[in-house]
């Protein structure tokens, strides 16, 4: 057969991403990053959400289809599931799916009946959390084409049996080193509104306020450091917990260096102002699957303090390129912030290894190449 025939054949394969939406959604900016780079000439992307709004403007501008529309449902009453399914599936049929690759963090197994239904010949997952405390999580797994890990402890908690395991990617989130670097300008001119030195050392801790990202850890850490200043940002998601932390930072006389920005867009100017990025999360709940928050501070050449989960555990070497702290102590948090704040040399030391640990491992060009290649077997293999 012609190569050109051949090509001809492997062009514009339709791949359906879902995920709830981009205004919550955590995976949300992985999910612009891999379309924005996916082979158009190869593959034909478009994206179906539950509910629209948030950045799905800025998908669209991309050329990229967003339909919102259910692609999950109820399992109960369990005897008219799969009728209800087949009707779900009828919003995709005429689509032709040959992909379908869900970014959605539920332990739903209706998502892959639903594609099947609809003609998909391949569902696969990501797996965005640590979560698996369901039997619905070996259903899902066991209707799955394959199974996209971020972290190593994923593979050996969860996907360790036989099956499972032939399942099985590993392939971690990535991030544009071009636009999280040391160059960009800090053009929030953050230190100039609350009146800090250019001298001073200034910490950050990017993400959204909730009980396990441990920002009460890092406070009552903050206690014990003096001379620090720490920058809170993320979203209140969870507004008694906001309350409290705010209460906290109050008691502990805190207010003159700890400062909540809430969710800030230009991330790359945030971590600009700062020299230490510190990601706290607790060893419970929803664990860090990854933490793109400390590959972006990393990326920027920053000296990065990460807890001992899964996640910054497959990405931090301790002493070479960041410093990892038990979860949950903040006596050890504190301990690391003042050996950083203390020695200009290791902040300098560990932030050029950090951005040279994800130019190796952690770029989104290496995400999407991998991606591209599992698709491509899929597809060829179907």
């Amino acid at each position: 057969m012609d190569i050109r025939n051949i090509t001809a054949m492997i062009k514009h394969r339709k791949i359906l991403f879902t995920i709830p939406n981009f205004i919550t959604a955590g995976s949300g900016q992985v999910l612009i990053n891999i379309v924005k780079r996916l082979n158009k000439n190869s593959f034909s992307p478009t994206i179906c959400v539950l509910r629209k709004g948030g950045r799905s403007t800025e998908i669209e501008s991309l050329g990229v289809s967003i339909i919102e529309a259910p692609f999950i449902i109820s399992t109960a009453p369990k005897y008219s599931m799969l009728i209800r399914a087949w009707n779900v599936a009828q919003l995709f049929r005429e689509h032709k799916f040959e992909l379908w690759h869900s970014f959605h963090y539920i332990d739903d197994y209706t998502e892959p009946i639903i594609a099947r239904l609809a003609g998909a010949r391949n569902w696969i997952y990501t797996k965005t959390n640590m979560n698996w405390y369901r039997r619905s999580w070996y259903l899902r797994t066991l209707l799955a084409s394959k199974v996209i890990t971020l972290n190593s402890s994923m593979n050996e908690q969860f996907f360790s049996n036989r099956i499972f395991r032939r399942k099985v990617h590993h392939i971690p989130y990535g991030i544009d080193a071009e636009i999280y670097n040391s160059k960009v300008p800090p053009r929030l001119n953050l230190r100039q509104i609350f009146g800090i030195s250019p001298l001073d050392i200034v910490a950050v801790c990017v993400a959204h306020l909730l009980p396990v990202k441990g920002q009460d850890i890092l406070i009552k850490a903050m206690a014990k450091v003096p001379n620090i200043y720490l920058f809170l940002a993320g979203r209140p998601d969870d507004k008694k917990y906001a309350v409290v932390l705010n209460k906290m930072v109050q008691e502990l006389s805190l207010k003159e260096r700890i400062y909540f920005l809430g969710n800030v867009e230009d991330v790359p100017a945030l971590l600009a102002e700062c020299d230490i990025c510190i990601l706290p999360t607790k060893d419970e709940g929803r664990k860090e699957a990854q933490g793109v928050a400390l590959l972006e501070g990393m990326a920027c050449k920053k000296a990065c303090v990460a807890t001992e989960v899964p996640g910054p555990l497959d990405i931090i070497e301790n002493g070479v390129n960041g410093l990892l702290v038990p979860a949950g102590n903040d006596v050890s948090l504190a301990d690391a912030l003042n050996k950083l704040a203390n020695n200009p040399a290791l902040r300098r030391a560990l932030g050029k290894a950090s951005r040279e640990r994800v130019l190796e491992r952690f770029t989104i060009e290496k995400q999407v190449t991998s991606l591209e290649a599992l698709y491509d077997k899929l597809l060829c293999a179907g």
